[in-house]
């Protein structure tokens, strides 16, 4: 019953989000605003395997993106959660280098590791990593030491209890942390797509911009969110999968 109530608050939201669409495109009665069907019909009727190019080469540095700023952020935060004298040393490091734009070290990463993916990879591993780390670290040392005192009574093993009660907090804390940092990624992989590459979304929505082809560029657009919507959604079964203890907290 609960998944046919989101299933319609999604397909609700949509028809809303078009209807208002439509009327900007009447209201504003210029190309550069095509109505939703025009779209709609134009991506039906497009290369696919051009497009579906696009689409795997910016999920390809999303996911290696991701990917890497989980391992290391998941070691890093449970080092910091785990050990008050690695939190003291590293804390003061995360909180100077969080804060800095990591947009405006765009430039010195294409220096360092020039225009193809691997620039594009680091960009979107700092912009998550930061994130991983502080959730893990905080749902770490948010566990109630008590857990660890039973299950070591009952006579578990340090990897037991890193099984049974630090992993899932640090599971949990990770999909809290891709929840909040994916939409920045997301924006990050497309303005960083412009630069030194051919493929990617980004790049191919700003390519049709620059030919004036608004019915391609607002294709990308939709094709985009899409796949950030998927992603959301990646994460919410992964959530009720991984994580079905919370039921019974």
């Amino acid at each position: 019953m609960k998944k046919l109530i989101s299933l319609w608050h999604g397909l609700l939201a949509f028809v809303i989000l078009n209807i208002l669409w439509y009327l900007a495109s009447l209201w504003i009665n210029q190309s550069m605003l095509p109505s939703p069907f025009a779209v709609y019909q134009h991506l039906i009727e497009m290369d696919m395997t051009t497009l579906g190019l696009h689409t795997y080469n910016s999920l390809i540095r999303l996911f290696w993106g991701v990917l890497i700023a989980v391992v290391i952020g998941f070691l890093v935060g449970l080092l910091m959660g785990r050990s008050d004298r690695w939190n003291k040393l590293l804390d003061p490091m995360v909180y100077l280098t969080y804060p800095i734009p990591k947009i405006a070290l765009l430039p010195i990463i294409m220096l360092l590791f020039g225009l193809g993916n691997s620039s594009k990879i680091i960009l979107i591993t700092l912009i998550v990593v930061f994130p991983v780390i502080l959730s893990v670290r905080d749902g770490i040392r948010g566990i109630p030491s008590s857990y660890y005192k039973h299950l070591h009574v009952l006579g578990a093993s340090n990897w037991q209890q890193f099984r049974v009660i630090t992993l899932p907090a640090g599971a949990a804390s990770i999909l809290s942390a891709l929840r909040v940092a994916l939409g920045t990624a997301i924006a990050i992989l497309f303005f960083t797509e412009v630069y030194g590459t051919q493929y990617g979304l980004g790049y191919f929505i700003m390519d049709a911009w620059g030919r004036l082809d608004y019915l391609d560029m607002y294709s990308g657009i939709l094709v985009l969110s899409a796949v950030a919507f998927l992603l959301f959604v990646l994460i919410d079964v992964l959530e009720n999968k991984v994580l079905k203890w919370r039921k019974y907290v």
